[in-house]
């Protein structure tokens, strides 16, 4: 069978029941063997049919199982091949129930509980999926904030006590927030900073704030280079203020709503160099919380892995 190229209509909005399933009912309807996986990854891959990874033809012939030859240059490729599905020795079938029960769950899964929800036999099976996993939840073209933004830091993990920010052993991460209407968040970026107070901060607003953005920020000095960056820069001296709560507001709640997640899904099992990807999926997350279809966020994670790089263990273990 020869595969022709059938544009996508354009602007398409996923519906639910049409292009991801709406309930876990349907989810199993949806996929009950191995070739309705293959086929609903080759929708997400090849929207518009199928494209050969080396010399980007648009024609193809399907050889066996999930294998596809090119018609041009003769190449061999797989739905899975170049994805975090790369090579994998579990059936789709189990990648698809992992990742319903992942984005699923309001405020996400430990390892543990991974772990006994598919039934592995070790908990470094499950640690590593849901770090291929988190590997895709943020795109690296992903949309810049925009509008009214807060940018600030804030201290994760540690165990000292009795002191404050840069004074302690805790991790300095950046957080950036879009400030709606009526005391409203929108989306969230983060980044870990290798230290606290310099102007490593300026470029990461620079990297996640649209530029002509209004950028809200604490008093530091550094920060009002942000105006000869092309930004509107208003700022408070949250140092004087009696309540540092009531300054940056949004940046306060994102920190603390982060926090609460790290203590009450993770149990506080983060470690300091895989800390960035714990970031990504809160993120993903809290930027998706509005959502009222789960299996919409189910749709978008399996997108997006098949248009994420593969991951052996040993780069999840120590991530460069």
């Amino acid at each position: 069978m020869m595969i022709k190229v059938i544009e996508p209509p354009q602007d398409h909005r996923p519906v639910g029941g049409l292009d991801y399933p709406r309930t876990y009912p349907e989810f199993r309807d949806w996929f009950p063997d191995e070739g309705s996986c293959v086929e609903y990854l080759e929708r997400l891959r090849w929207p518009a049919g199928f494209s050969c990874p080396v010399c980007a033809a648009s024609a193809g012939w399907r050889i066996a199982g999930d294998k596809w030859m090119c018609s041009v240059c003769g190449r061999k490729t797989s739905v899975t091949a170049g994805t975090i599905f790369h090579r994998t020795h579990s059936p789709l079938s189990s990648w698809f129930a992992a990742v319903w029960f992942v984005t699923s769950q309001k405020n996400g899964v430990s390892a543990l509980g991974l772990q006994q929800a598919m039934g592995f036999g070790s908990y470094e099976t499950a640690w590593a999926w849901l770090h291929k996993l988190r590997r895709a939840m943020v795109r690296p073209d992903c949309d810049l904030l925009s509008g009214v933004v807060e940018v600030d830091e804030t201290f994760v993990g540690g165990v000292t006590s009795g002191t404050d920010g840069s004074g302690t052993d805790k991790v300095p991460v950046q957080i950036a927030v879009e400030k709606l209407d009526r005391n409203r968040l929108g989306r969230v970026r983060f980044a870990v900073a290798d230290r606290p107070g310099t102007l490593e901060l300026v470029e990461f607003a620079c990297r996640t704030v649209e530029p002509g953005s209004l950028i809200r920020t604490d008093g530091a000095r550094m920060l009002r280079r942000l105006t000869e960056r092309g930004y509107d820069h208003e700022y408070v001296d949250i140092y004087a203020s009696l309540d540092k709560s009531k300054e940056l507001p949004g940046v306060h709640r994102v920190a603390s709503l982060l926090e609460r997640w790290l203590a009450g899904t993770l149990h506080y099992r983060v470690s300091n160099k895989h800390l960035e990807y714990y970031l990504d999926e809160y993120a993903f997350r809290f930027n998706r919380r509005t959502s009222r279809a789960r299996g919409m966020l189910f749709y978008r994670l399996l997108q997006q892995a098949v248009g994420t790089d593969p991951h052996p263990l040993h780069d999840l273990i120590d991530p460069a």
